[in-house]
């Protein structure tokens, strides 16, 4: 019956051991990340639309979320979401003069794979990382279109970062990532507007995380 019993603790202090190990292989992140677009675009073409129009996307700051699951000490995947962020767009070229003609939402989770470097328990720990972007966009106004269409956008991720301990659960972290957003944009009034918009953003985020 003793041996029974050791047993049994024995296998209930694993389980918890276990359990405990799991426990500090999640990692949840809240935080503000800028995004700076480097926009280009294939210019506006259009019937009655005049040669050289063209516009210019802006940048925006949201909130993130993330959460990462450690596979190995060295070796984890991370959910990246965000708060959609307003991003708006103003005419340049020859019809500069029309100023705001676009805004619009988007929605954009990227799955990462990430390699920490250093060892668990380390204070400053930076990691490399990549993976898939999956952009879309909604909420779509424009001033010379009744009706506007964007385009999905599925793109490589990259990014870089450092976590910095304040103690076994509590830290910082900082990164910078760099995505492939492309949309093309059909927009119907009164004519028929294109243009293919390929955002090229460079993201700058930074927050605190907790680890269980």
């Amino acid at each position: 019956m003793r041996n029974k019993v050791q047993g049994l603790a024995a296998a209930v202090g694993l389980a918890l051991l276990c359990t405990m190990a799991q426990a500090q292989e999640n990692t949840i992140k809240i935080g503000v990340t800028r995004y700076d677009t480097h926009a280009k675009t294939s210019g506006i073409s259009g019937i009655g639309v005049p040669a050289g129009a063209d516009a210019e996307v802006g940048d925006a700051t949201t909130a993130i979320f993330v959460y990462e699951r450690l596979v190995s000490p060295n070796f984890g995947i991370e959910l990246v979401l965000g708060v959609p962020p307003k991003i708006t767009s103003r005419a340049s070229g020859t019809v500069a003069f029309l100023g705001e003609v676009l805004s619009a939402r988007n929605v954009a989770p990227t799955l990462l794979f990430n390699y920490h470097f250093g060892q668990p328990g380390d204070t400053l720990r930076p990691y490399l990382g990549a993976g898939i972007n999956y952009t879309r966009f909604v909420d779509i106004k424009s001033s010379l279109a009744s009706d506007v269409q964007m385009s999905d956008s599925v793109g490589l991720a990259v990014h870089a970062g450092i976590d910095y301990a304040l103690n076994k659960q509590w830290g910082l972290f900082a990164s910078v990532s760099a995505l492939k957003v492309k949309s093309d944009l059909v927009a119907s009034g009164s004519t028929v507007l294109t243009t293919t918009i390929d955002f090229k953003p460079i993201v700058y985020s930074m927050g605190a995380s907790y680890r269980f």
